[in-house]
């Protein structure tokens, strides 16, 4: 099972300082794929995870998991016979994800714009929650045009999508409009920098 993966060497390859030190350094690399030099804190995580309704969903999505700190919040707080596919386009931050030990975690490294490819290579059904950690903000038009456009074709209807970013008019909302409608959102002080969350919900079929 990928979630039962073990690091040979014996180092803590997820921990909270060697994540940073991570984060920071893929930043330096590629700061319009990375979008801010730390992770989100966890006042942010929780945030998060209750705007999306985690605790009650079968199939979740991660799009950008970074060095791991919301894919770990997810795990604890989704049901135990759920599933969590992290979809990681950064290599490195891919290994990461890798060595979190759980089961009902399948770490993927590809682009989310593949989304419904990728939940049908892995023989998932429509997710009941999207959580975007990816800058929409520093990303292409084209690229986030169709991200948004992949999570409302695959999210399940009444599902959840949730993104976050730390500009006061982010681009995911202008983005994302068109395809999931208005959106309510949260500001979360407790995070450097500060950050608005945004939670979209699918319209349920009648």
């Amino acid at each position: 099972m990928l979630g039962s993966l073990r690091n040979r060497t014996g180092n803590n390859v997820g921990g909270p300082l060697n994540s940073r030190v991570a984060f920071f350094r893929e930043f330096l690399k590629q700061p319009r794929q990375i979008g801010s030099v730390i992770p989100s804190s966890r006042y942010l995580e929780r945030r998060i995870i209750d705007a999306a309704a985690v605790a009650s969903a079968k199939t979740i999505v991660e799009l950008g998991s970074g060095t791991g700190g919301i894919t770990r919040a997810i795990l604890r707080a989704m049901p135990a016979r759920a599933v969590l596919l992290s979809i990681e386009i950064n290599p490195r931050f891919h290994r990461i994800v890798r060595h979190i030990h759980d089961d009902r975690l399948i770490p993927h490294l590809g682009s989310a714009g593949d989304l419904p490819e990728i939940l049908l290579h892995h023989g998932l059904s429509a997710p009941q929650v999207i959580i975007s950690g990816i800058p929409f903000s520093t990303i292409r038009n084209h690229q986030g045009v169709k991200v948004c456009e992949m999570v409302a074709q695959s999210l399940a209807p009444g599902g959840h999508f949730v993104a976050f970013a730390y500009q006061s008019s982010p681009r995911v909302v202008m983005l994302c409009r068109p395809f999931l409608g208005e959106e309510k959102t949260a500001l979360e002080l407790l995070n450097i920098p500060p950050a608005r969350v945004y939670r979209w919900r699918k319209k349920a079929f009648r």
